[in-house]
């Protein structure tokens, strides 16, 4: 999915991030109709069986109407029940408030409208329809002695690259406006510093300035980036400066206070007499590896966002990373890539 770079950067573009409603089972309204045609495409003929422990039903309005409920009560046990083993990574993931928000997504959606259609090549199969645009779950509700059941590991792929590719999105968007944030910071002077400065922090420690976000004395959030902080909070989220790090919308977020020799004058580090004037970057690694993303970013004060699969163990490899460093591994992302090959042609 290529998006236009001039679209993503805007003043606060961490906004975006922080107001768009990442749903695992929700695709925009223009593309329902083909989508439904795809998921009845991959589903015809397929015919799975339950997992071990999985709950089955007597008529496939019964499943979906079980699954709206659990996603309503907020039933993660239930949950696993009905879509077995192979739906614990949908259900569950290292980031629990984005898995609430999906599941009270999903729930509302199937409130404004739900129907199941028994697919018409195949008596044994029906699909769940949801919402005002009619989107099909990509899971089929499938029949074998006389039982219904979800055959999760039809729809599970689908699901999880929604979820990926979104997330990564997410994370791209919040990696330019940490960019914009940073020199929108830097054009003031915090807590009597004598020097123009970069943030060393996203959320500042209690009674500084030190962050891009700061809490006020009357609870209002103010910094470059306080408004985007108070949404996540109203979305569910938790912060705490310096404590653990918690994911969000399926990615961790780190302030790097150094470069490499890859990065643009070689080799430095950004603090100065205690101040981070050098320079600044941020990375951004899925809480989940191939649950919540796959790829890592990172960006530096240029605002190129860069990416690169850091494979299984990109959680350990993200933990050790200290600097900036883009060689030749990383690859600048798809809409930066398109926007420098349109300017060029301009």
């Amino acid at each position: 999915m290529k998006i236009k770079r001039n679209i993503l950067i805007s003043s606060k573009m961490i906004a975006l991030a922080a107001a768009v409603l990442v749903t695992a089972f929700i695709v925009p309204a223009s593309l329902a109709a083909s989508k439904k045609k795809e998921a009845a495409a991959k589903q015809e003929g397929a015919q799975g069986t339950p997992q071990p422990g999985q709950k089955e039903f007597d008529t496939p309005k019964q499943a979906a109407d079980a699954l709206i409920q659990v996603a309503t009560n907020l039933d993660v046990a239930a949950a696993k029940e009905i879509l077995g083993p192979d739906g614990e990574d949908i259900v569950s993931s290292e980031d629990p408030v984005m898995d609430k928000n999906r599941a009270t997504a999903f729930a509302n959606k199937a409130k404004e409208k739900m129907s199941v259609e028994i697919d018409k090549h195949n008596r044994n199969q029906a699909v769940l329809i949801v919402g005002n645009d009619n989107f099909p779950l990509p899971i089929p509700i499938v029949k074998q002695k006389g039982k219904w059941f979800f055959d999760t590991k039809v729809g599970r792929e689908e699901i999880l690259n929604r979820r990926v590719g979104e997330n990564e999105l997410n994370a791209i968007e919040i990696c330019r406006g940490f960019d914009e944030a940073q020199h929108e910071y830097a054009m003031e002077k915090y807590d009597g510093s004598k020097v123009n400065q970069y943030a060393q922090h996203i959320l500042s420690t209690p009674g500084k300035h030190d962050g891009l976000a700061w809490q006020n004395p009357d609870g209002t959030w103010g910094g470059p980036v306080g408004e985007e902080v108070a949404k996540a909070l109203e979305e569910g989220y938790s912060f705490q400066a310096g404590g653990n790090p918690k994911p969000y919308h399926g990615y961790y977020f780190k302030v790097l206070k150094g470069q490499g020799p890859a990065a643009p004058m070689g080799e430095m580090d950004f603090m100065v007499g205690g101040a981070m004037i050098g320079g600044f970057a941020l990375a951004a690694a899925p809480a989940e590896y191939r649950v919540t993303g796959v790829m890592t970013f990172i960006v530096g004060p240029d605002g190129v966002v860069y990416q690169k699969d850091l494979g299984p163990d990109t959680l350990k490899t993200f933990q050790g990373m200290d600097k900036y460093n883009p060689d030749k591994t990383w690859k600048v992302t798809e809409d930066d890539v398109e926007d420098d090959s349109s300017d060029q042609g301009s």
